[in-house]
């Protein structure tokens, strides 16, 4: 089996429909994909009515986080999307994204960048806005040459001269309300020392006391040593070690399955989870 348990669709940041997301998954060999988009679970009706036959679909969600001022994402797979409590949190995340998008385009314009909000808003289009889809503009106005290149301290980086605080939340309490709602909790790229600041290895450690299930390990901002050091960590913690592509269409040069979960963990994620099943696909739709 090969399984991506970490991709993006146009309900956040990423390129392609739910509904196209599912179909090249299934048409890059994948057996199982997860639908991650960030802070939303907008972009789960339209994928569970196209996945094809020979792919089970995952939903998730990948949660913005902050611990002691800094950055980090924490995946939540198979939880109840009608929680209450979880989905209040993740209402005030998402709706916290539009004035974040304001104050950086301000900050930009402030730095001579002729970046507008329209712009920002044709490039995500119905998706939840954020950083990626403002890299994305300036990378348009060539300000720099690809969107990873505008994740540094000079434009969008954490703490960089572009930068805007939005509503976060604390991992410890993602990690109560996602298993709450039945989910199960992993924590993604957390040594991607090239997005910023990463959490210590305490952190994690503390994490994983408080009900924390997993890493994210092989990862493309992961380097082999990184990705050896993490899964000794994973050994000592008792988490579960997964992989996966952080595919986000054209917006990044990552592939579908570049990265993929070994069967038993995954078989273990879902045997953690109460809130939601995967979905193995009927045919799907045949429409965009």
């Amino acid at each position: 089996m090969r399984i991506d348990l970490h991709a993006h669709s146009t309900a956040s940041d990423g390129t392609d429909t739910p509904a196209e997301l599912v179909r090249n998954a299934a048409a890059a060999g994948l057996d199982v994909v997860a639908l991650t988009d960030h802070d939303t679970v907008g972009g789960y009706a339209e994928a569970l009515a196209a996945v094809p036959h020979g792919l089970t679909l995952v939903t998730g969600m990948e949660l913005s986080c902050r611990l002691d001022g800094i950055g980090m994402h924490m995946l939540a797979y198979l939880f109840d999307p009608e929680e209450p409590e979880l989905a209040r949190e993740r209402e005030l995340v998402r709706d916290d994204r539009t004035p974040r998008a304001h104050a950086m385009i301000g900050k930009l314009r402030e730095l001579g960048v002729d970046v507008t909000w329209e712009q920002v808003s044709r490039i995500a289009g119905e998706g939840s806005v954020g950083r990626p889809h403002i890299a994305s503009a300036l990378v348009e106005l060539g300000v720099v040459p690809t969107v990873s290149d505008a994740f540094t301290p000079d434009w969008l980086a954490d703490g960089g001269r572009a930068y805007a605080e939005k509503h976060e939340l604390d991992p410890f309490e993602a990690v109560r309300l996602v298993k709450a709602a039945g989910g199960v909790t992993v924590f993604a790229h957390p040594a991607a020392v090239k997005r910023g600041r990463c959490v210590p290895e305490s952190a994690i450690a503390e994490l994983a006391s408080a009900g924390l299930d997993g890493i994210e390990v092989d990862h493309m901002d992961h380097d082999t040593d990184t990705r050896a050091r993490l899964r000794a960590l994973a050994g000592e913690l008792g988490l579960l070690v997964t992989g996966s592509s952080d595919y986000h269409g054209s917006r990044k040069t990552c592939r579908l399955g570049e990265y993929t979960t070994d069967p038993e963990i995954y078989g273990e994620i879902t045997r953690r989870a109460t809130g939601a099943f995967p979905v193995p696909g009927a045919g799907g739709a045949t429409g965009a």
